[in-house]
């Protein structure tokens, strides 16, 4: 039985699942060169983009999580995505587990959004896998990222390369509610 995404709500975001309205908002973001600077460093195309919506979507379908638009609560303005996902990414050694990612759009940046974004979606995690750890992979170089990371709980596990660029693995223990 497939598990419906969650409205998840926070002082300030809201967390919910994408729609096919939200594609332009993603398409605006994720072809923005600063970025995916850390995330292949190619703007992704209206075609990629819109791969991207539908493997969201397969996710929740699937395995029960996936991935969720952040949007500010006042005004209702897209702010970027958090979520889980199982990318089967051929990074050794292999993750194993569910890996949290975040992106948001740069003109939001050192607001504290991600952190808050990023909590609100491990809150649920925690809920629905109270035994299980996560992991999510950062560049070297991405700093922001790395401290979103480690105010969230991640932990450098290893420094190994992904798609010939060098990676950090950080990982997240288990936490119970």
């Amino acid at each position: 039985m497939s598990l419906a995404p969650t409205l998840l709500t926070t002082p300030r975001l809201i967390l919910r699942p994408h729609t096919r309205d939200d594609f332009l908002e993603s398409y605006a973001m994720w072809s923005d060169p600063e970025v995916i600077r850390y995330i292949g460093g190619k703007p992704f195309t209206r075609e990629e983009v819109w791969a991207r919506l539908l493997r969201y979507a397969g996710h929740w379908a699937m395995l029960n999580y996936g991935y969720w638009v952040v949007r500010e609560k006042e005004s209702g303005r897209f702010l970027g995505e958090v979520g889980f996902a199982d990318y089967h990414r051929e990074i050794e050694p292999s993750l194993m587990v569910p890996e949290v990612g975040w992106a948001l759009d740069p003109a939001v940046h050192g607001r504290g959004y991600a952190t808050e974004a990023v909590r609100a979606a491990l809150e649920w995690a925690d809920r629905q896998w109270p035994a299980s750890e996560t992991a999510c992979i950062v560049a070297p170089e991405n700093l922001p990222s790395l401290r979103v990371a480690h105010k969230c709980g991640y932990r450098e596990q290893l420094r190994t390369t992904y798609k010939g660029k060098p990676t950090i693995v950080l990982r997240r223990p288990a936490h119970t509610v």
